[in-house]
């Protein structure tokens, strides 16, 4: 959009982005979600957020009491001490007090005195912000739906022509007070909650653009709420000269003709303890001898693990995670989103112009799915097109779940991703377990179509001479050629 005032900021790390900047001014914004969603603390960064700017403020609270809200606020590291609060929360004498309502309605009784309480604060303020906690409230002041909406409608024009950016919260309701609210603001931001973690949707946004969710939402007492905009792979790119890179290895370069591609994406497949992660510990160890950054995300192995066994098999990484040439980062797959998780990766490279990411593996990976979308292809679609945009070389590990038997190079189907697939697989040959690797796809030039013996030992991976003497090898039980 063009010719639109500057953005307002909500507060929330990673809203602003989904925004596509941040909210309008002079506009009413409807945060709505069930109990314990997070849209008091949408209040609480708003309002935060004006303060660091210089606003005025005023939180309006229907619900809590002004030393409710405060320490509430106080837990998650928000200090309101300064914030005015116009508390219309109940009070315990309503509940004892109930003469005033035996001949007149709690409209007549209450009505005019809170817009009178509502104007005079706002009129004392003049405020640049304002939080209303929740406006559903106003529902109790009105005698039906028409009555209500009139209502919310006059406080909200009211605000507008005060000069005020408004966000109110509500949940949702059989009554359909929610839905009139919505149908009344300018925009409509949604939390949920569940099993599977925290999200945000903008459902609604008059005279923007905004990202499409939904998107992975954290809350914690260090950070209050944070977002975490779903990748968006077209919208990030950067200029890079294709080039073949080096694992470090010649005979595995030899069968890879020449290598594997900067800024394409290549995955290892094969079963447990074949050798994957340390076949692209190499390539990772090879990136950073160059002087470019690396970067190592472990899905299923920890950090010391990890250094620990790349010294023992001669791939030691030790040295170039001390010089900053590498980072090792193990992640807990159930304890964030893949959103959060490429947040993670997107800081990394942007932050640290880094060249190279494995990703080991993809297993570990599909348990960060910490939602409904269930399908790792597409989050691992987004990431790995992301990375591939931005000049960045990708392996990404894979296991199969058959040891022998019949060959295929993905149990997840991510097989399509990569430009590269290298498998490596075990055989039998005269009751001698063995390993043999071999090139399936390369698509930015040719490779070696035999199948090597592969092995690892204290100095490293060893790549021998192509399996001329044997067929079948794809079956896991190859048996010898007829010359033999």
């Amino acid at each position: 959009m063009t010719n639109l005032p500057p953005r307002l900021s909500t507060g929330v790390s990673g809203l602003d982005a989904v925004l596509d900047g941040g909210l309008v001014p002079n506009r009413t914004y409807m945060v709505r979600g069930e109990s314990g969603a997070g849209k008091a603390i949408a209040g609480y960064h708003f309002l935060t957020a004006g303060r660091e700017n210089d606003e005025d403020v005023l939180f309006i609270s229907f619900e809590e009491s002004n030393a409710d809200l405060r320490a509430n606020a106080g837990t998650l590291g928000f200090d309101l001490s300064e914030v005015p609060v116009l508390d219309l929360s109940p009070s315990p004498e309503a509940f004892l007090d109930d003469e005033a309502y035996t001949m007149l309605s709690p409209s007549e009784v209450e009505g005019k005195s809170t817009t009178t309480e509502l104007k005079e604060v706002i009129e004392e303020h003049h405020p640049d912000r304002v939080v209303i906690d929740p406006l559903s409230q106003l529902g109790r002041l009105s005698s039906d739906e028409y009555q209500f909406r009139r209502l919310v409608s006059s406080l909200l024009s009211y605000l507008k022509r005060s000069g005020a950016t408004t966000l109110f919260t509500s949940q949702p309701s059989s009554g359909g007070t929610d839905e009139t609210l919505a149908y009344l603001c300018d925009g409509s931001i949604s939390l949920s909650r569940s099993d599977w973690g925290r999200s945000v949707r903008i459902e609604k946004f008059r005279g923007s653009d905004s990202q499409t969710g939904p998107h992975a939402m954290r809350i914690d007492g260090g950070h209050g709420m944070r977002v975490f905009p779903r990748l968006v792979p077209d919208s990030h790119h950067h200029e890079f000269t294709i080039e073949p890179l080096s694992s470090g290895i010649d005979d595995l370069d030899a069968l890879l003709g020449g290598g594997i591609e900067r800024g394409s994406i290549t995955l290892v497949s094969g079963p447990s303890g074949v050798g994957k992660s340390t076949t692209g510990a190499a390539f990772a160890r090879a990136t950073a001898e160059r002087g470019e950054r690396a970067a190592v995300y472990l899905f299923e192995e920890s950090k010391r693990s990890f250094r620990h066994r790349s010294e023992s098999v001669g791939i030691p990484i030790d040295d170039l995670v001390d010089s900053g040439n590498l980072r090792v980062d193990a992640v807990e797959p159930l304890s964030l989103s893949t959103d959060e998780f490429a947040q993670r990766v997107r800081a990394e490279v942007e932050a640290n112009d880094t060249k190279f990411v494995l990703i080991d593996g993809t297993a570990g990976y599909q348990l960060s799915l910490t939602d409904e979308r269930s399908d790792i292809r597409r989050e691992l679609h987004a990431l790995a097109r992301y990375l591939k945009n931005m000049g960045v070389t990708v392996v990404l590990t894979e296991e199969v779940q058959q040891v022998t038997g019949a060959f295929h190079a993905s149990d997840n189907h991510v097989s399509y991703l990569a430009d590269n697939i290298l498998f490596i697989r075990y055989i039998e040959v005269r009751g001698e377990i063995r390993k043999a690797v071999g090139v399936l796809k390369k698509r930015f030039g040719g490779f070696e179509p035999t199948l090597r013996s592969f092995e690892i030992g204290r100095d490293g991976i060893t790549v021998g001479e192509p399996l001329d003497e044997l067929r079948g090898i794809l079956t896991g039980t190859p048996t010898w050629n007829e010359a033999e």
